[in-house]
Parts: C-alpha cells; structure tokens; sequence
C-alpha cells in the first residue's frame, strides 16, 4: 500500500497502525491521507477569502449601482449579473483562464505595451472568476439588506448634514451589514466548496491533492472520503464563525439591554 505518512509526526504514524488496513474497503487509507491533502489547505482558505474579498467588494458596488439606476453603468450591471448567475462557475473559470491571456495579447497588439503572459499565475484567474461569481449573488443579497434599512434613520442621517458616503458608511452598510450577513456565510461556505474547481486551471488545492494521492494508490474513494472530511470541518467552523459574527452584530431592543443589565448587576452582587 502507498503510504504518505512518511513527514508524519510518530504519534500519529503509530495511531495509523491501530486501524484496520482492509483489501476492498481501507479504513486506514482514509486517515493516513489526511495530513498530505491539509498541507494544501492553506491554498483553499486563501482562495476563498481572496474570492469572497474582492467579491464583497464588487458585489456592493453592483448593489450601489442597481440602487441608484446609474444610467448605462446600469443596464451593463443587469446584463453582467444575469450571466454570472445563468452560467456554470467551471465554464466562468475556463472564460477567465483563457480569456484574460487573450485581452492581454489585444492590449499588446493595439497600444504596443509588452504585458508577458506568462508572468501571470493561475491563482490570479481563479480568484478573479470567484470574485466575479461571488460578486453576482452578493450583490443581490447586499441590494435587498440596503433597502432594507428603515428610511427614518437615513433621513436623520442627511439632516445631521452627512454627505452620500458618510450615509453609507455611518448608517446603512451598518445596519443593512445585520441582515446581510446569515446569506453571506451561505455564500462563502459555497465558495469554500467551489475551489475544488480550481484544479481545472492548475492549482493544487485540497481537492487536487486527493485525485493525486488516488492516482497513486488507486485508493479514490478512501482519499475522496478524506477530502470530504476536511471540507465538512472547515465549513462548520465558517458556519460557527457566522453565527459569532451574528451574535456580535445583533441589535437588542432596549428592553432586552435593561434585563442583560439587571442580570449582570445580580450577578454582581453575589
């Protein structure tokens, strides 16, 4: 059997041999794996939280934008949103792979620039296709949380004589953040999810890694299991963290604030 506990620490190589080692099925080949397919994690969280940065980013702009109804930028936001949204996120990593060398090559070829290609690293068109994925349904979540905002507080705001941005800034991204942020944990656990697809332009992710370690045993579904668990781990702490940063974020009602208070004041006194 191959083996890839070889830069294993000895206590774990010695829990190893305490599992069965089965001919059909190997138990063994499922946990003894699972240290290699984690050195590639590092690459997974990095590009999901780059997918889910520029994303977030992109994603309010084309909340802002819809809002708004800016005059052309408009239309070109629908059009660019509704195909982000209809198409396949593999067939939008394959445009992007393949569609920023060509823009390049134009770019050469009409102003006489020398932008090498070859320069350009895969991680750079996988996190790009992410964040223009994650951008479209961000958008549309962050549209809805913005709306959302109770319109008495916005027009406080102005007649306090805040400017647009200071708005924005100061009370609705705030407040609408409250309602955002359940979908947007959604989201980045299906991004999270998604970078599996990264192998399909080169990167060796936790999910590569695992097809290559099959390769090499012919052990696929014991190593498919071991990937399968990592993923599942991962995507519970973001949810756990989600439900933190919801917890921080929740607003109280005065009345709840008054009893958290006499609570604490109780207890206190004890």
């Amino acid at each position: 059997m191959f083996t890839t506990l070889s830069a294993t620490p000895d206590w774990y190589k010695d829990l190893m041999t305490l599992i069965p080692d089965g001919k059909i099925f190997n138990l063994r080949a499922v946990f003894d794996g699972l240290p290699q397919i984690i050195t590639k994690l590092p690459v997974t969280i990095g590009l999901t939280l780059g997918g889910a940065a520029f994303g977030l980013l992109l994603g309010l702009l084309f909340a802002i934008v819809k809002i708004n109804k800016v005059p052309v930028i408009y239309r070109l936001q629908a059009l660019f949103v509704s195909f982000l949204r209809g198409t396949p996120i593999l067939v939008q990593l394959m445009l992007t792979y393949y569609g920023i060398p060509l823009a390049l090559k134009a770019i050469n070829a009409r102003f006489g620039t020398s932008f090498n290609i070859n320069d350009l690293p895969a991680y750079l068109f996988v996190v790009v296709a992410f964040a223009f994925n994650e951008a479209a349904y961000a958008s549309e979540t962050l549209r809805a949380a913005i709306q959302s905002v109770d319109s008495g507080e916005i027009e406080a705001a102005r007649s306090l004589g805040m400017t647009n941005t200071q708005v924005y800034s100061r009370v609705i991204i705030p407040n609408a953040a409250v309602v955002a942020t359940p979908t947007l944990i959604n989201n980045l656990i299906g991004l999270t999810k998604g970078t599996s697809l990264a192998f399909s332009a080169g990167i060796v992710e936790i999910y590569a890694q695992a097809q290559i370690m099959g390769g090499r045993d012919y052990r696929y579904f014991e190593r498919f299991i071991s990937v399968a668990i990592v993923y599942w781990i991962v995507n519970i702490l973001i949810e756990q963290f989600g439900r933190f940063v919801e917890r921080k974020m929740a607003i109280q009602s005065p009345e709840v604030q008054d009893l958290n208070q006499k609570f604490q004041a109780q207890g206190g006194d004890r």
